[in-house]
């Protein structure tokens, strides 16, 4: 990687990958090398499809992850998201690989993921994964996602 940011995607006409497999995460140099912060992307609106019926799976997302030497570039990682809409896997395998591949590609001090999956079948399904201990001295908010309540 250069110390100069050349992103694949950012200001070009970029349509969804197909897959998981065929999106490419675009990464950058951490503007802000050896400082120990916490990045956290939210994405409420996360869908995938069940393995078993095909129907339509949601969650909202939300990663957590202290930098190293590169910073994850949000249009790629939104263009890695949205190519799960027609990609069929259970909650466990989207939530735990996405946060799997984040840190396997950009190697961050920390990650985590909490998904927090909408009912079907009339059971909600939360998953979280972390790559393990969060350094000394970083400052972890609270996810924010309360628990499933249903209506009312």
């Amino acid at each position: 990687m250069t110390d100069k940011p050349n992103p694949k995607f950012l200001g070009k006409d970029s349509p969804l990958p197909q897959s998981p497999e065929e999106a490419v995460l675009d990464y950058v140099p951490n503007p802000r090398k050896g400082a120990l912060y916490l990045t956290r992307f939210a994405v409420p609106e996360f869908t995938s499809l069940c393995p078993v019926t095909a129907q339509p799976d949601f969650a909202h997302l939300v990663i957590d992850y202290a930098p190293d030497q590169a910073i994850v570039e949000s249009k790629s990682l939104k263009l890695f998201l949205g190519s799960f809409r027609n990609h069929a896997a259970f909650h466990e395998d989207c939530t735990v690989g996405i946060g799997q591949r984040l840190f396997d590609e950009m190697k961050p001090h920390w990650l985590r993921i909490g998904g927090y999956w909408y009912p079907r079948g009339g059971i909600p399904i939360d998953v979280f994964w972390q790559s393990g201990e969060p350094p000394k001295g970083l400052w972890i908010p609270d996810q924010g996602v309360t628990g499933y309540r249903g209506r009312g």
